[in-house]
């Protein structure tokens, strides 16, 4: 829920992710290279796993990153009222 006292400079992480993701991808791309290369098929295909998680991720954020800025309301929009149920839930007594 938007509570309206949101910083008027947040910015997004997602170059940072980018730049991780790759940082993560040369690691990932290098064990299991390394591994594959000693014959530990073990350790290889760990690497490999995380390899396509980091990859995974690398898309998501280049994806988000070409999406641009969506809008954001400004500091002149109120904050949401929660929803409130319009059929209340019964209240039950206690009895002796």
């Amino acid at each position: 829920m938007r509570t309206g006292s949101e910083p008027i400079t947040a910015r997004s992480p997602l170059r940072m992710r980018f730049w991780l993701s790759l940082w993560g991808l040369l690691w990932a791309a290098g064990g299991l290279t390394a591994f594959a290369l000693v014959g530990r098929p073990g350790w290889a295909a760990a690497c490999g796993v995380l390899l396509i998680v980091v990859l995974t991720d690398l898309i998501m954020v280049i994806r988000h990153i070409h999406q641009g800025p969506h809008y954001q309301p400004g500091r002149d929009v109120p904050p949401y009222e929660p929803v409130h149920d319009h059929h209340p839930s019964p209240r039950r007594r206690r009895g002796p």
